[in-house]
């Protein structure tokens, strides 16, 4: 079962959702970095369950430990463990899906493959897997802010079922997002969105929606042509997260909409640079950045568990009903921004530790 992401900066997640914990083991961070456990737990924190009453109401102080990999609080070079314990599993409430697959889950294609799951919680399946990527995503920024001092990285909820938020990406900040549960920086909107997934929770339903994202102080360069295109591998980590279903970058599907004089980029002198009139692109033009900001949108799915009841199989091939049990998000999306910010910190990372090593000769 892969569970590795990366070419220099190499991560591998483990755990179960219901096990002893869970946690990544990092290769290929560069030495000297300093690093604390105080440097990861802001995402972890962000990340966690419980934070809001929108959220699943587990109780995890997904507090993180650093095992390996740092000496006198800076990294050696070496493999990074990095530990958080499970302090509030329940696998009891979720006996019956020994037996029943839930519906739009992966209890039946992992049962079919492997001939046997871990049906508490959903195992690695599970969206308790992404604490190793947050915490991997927390040592990649500061990385990435060593190397390019401008550089942010920003996520936000920009729609929840039907309900559209209006959000400019040039001005949007931290501050903007964080500043309700649902991640909107669109107050109105906020509002409307957390009373509607207060209302499908209590309907014992679910909606999904859409994360956009933007990366600000891009630099040139990241990237490689044909298969590991910048946007394509932005595209495998977005789709690699739970409960993903579609990816745009830049104009996205819009931009079947418009002509080629209408879609392209012009460029123009700004500053004693190249840059281009518009972004259409969304930052990427032959799978390489051009320096502008990347700019793409992530599409979510409605939650799969559910507390009605759904026609379902069991293990035994007979027909049957289930209605999940267990703690769970009535809409991922809240807790997805930050998920989002870190695959894409891992991309962004990779890449430039591949371009430096690449180009390394005089020009």
């Amino acid at each position: 079962m892969a569970s590795n992401f990366g070419t220099l900066f190499r991560i591998s997640t483990w755990g179960e959702s219901h096990g002893g914990g869970v946690g990544v083991v990092i290769d290929g961070c560069p030495p000297r970095l300093p690093l604390s456990e105080a440097d990861i737990q802001p995402d972890l924190d962000r990340r966690r369950p419980g934070q809001s009453d929108i959220v699943t109401p587990r109780k995890e102080g997904d507090v993180c430990k650093i095992l390996s990999g740092v000496f006198q609080g800076v990294t050696l070079g070496t493999p990074i463990s990095i530990f958080v314990p499970n302090t509030d599993a329940r696998p009891e409430a979720y006996s019956e899906m020994e037996t029943h697959f839930r519906p739009s889950h992966a209890d039946f294609t992992y049962h079919s493959k492997y001939g046997i799951r871990n049906w508490e919680g959903g195992g690695r399946s599970s969206a308790r897997e992404t604490i190793g990527r947050v915490a991997a995503a927390a040592v990649a920024k500061k990385v990435l802010k060593l190397l390019f001092p401008e550089i942010e990285i920003l996520a936000w909820v920009s729609r929840i079922h039907d309900i559209e938020s209006k959000v400019d990406a040039s001005l949007v900040t931290m501050a903007n997002i964080e500043s309700n549960a649902v991640r909107c920086p669109d107050a109105e909107a906020a509002d409307t969105m957390i009373a509607r997934i207060k209302k499908i929770r209590s309907e014992g339903n679910s909606v999904g929606g859409v994360i956009d994202a933007t990366v600000r102080g891009m630099p040139l360069g990241l990237g490689e042509p044909v298969f590991d295109r910048l946007e394509a591998d932005l595209a495998k980590a977005m789709l690699s997260l739970p409960a993903t279903k579609g990816f745009e970058v830049g104009s996205g599907f819009e931009g079947t909409l418009l002509t080629g004089l209408e879609h392209n980029d012009a460029y123009t002198m700004r500053d004693g640079a190249v840059h281009t009139t518009s972004n259409r692109s969304g930052g990427v033009q032959g799978g390489i950045s051009n320096g502008e900001p990347l700019i793409f949108r992530v599409a979510f799915k409605p939650t799969a568990t559910i507390s009605k009841p759904q026609a379902t199989v069991t293990t035994s091939g007979e027909d049957s009903m289930l209605a999940a049990r267990g703690r769970h998000d009535p809409c991922v999306l809240p807790r997805a921004v930050v998920m989002v910010e870190a695959m894409t910190a891992l991309v962004l990372v990779d890449h430039a530790l591949r371009q430096r090593a690449q180009d390394c000769l005089p020009r």
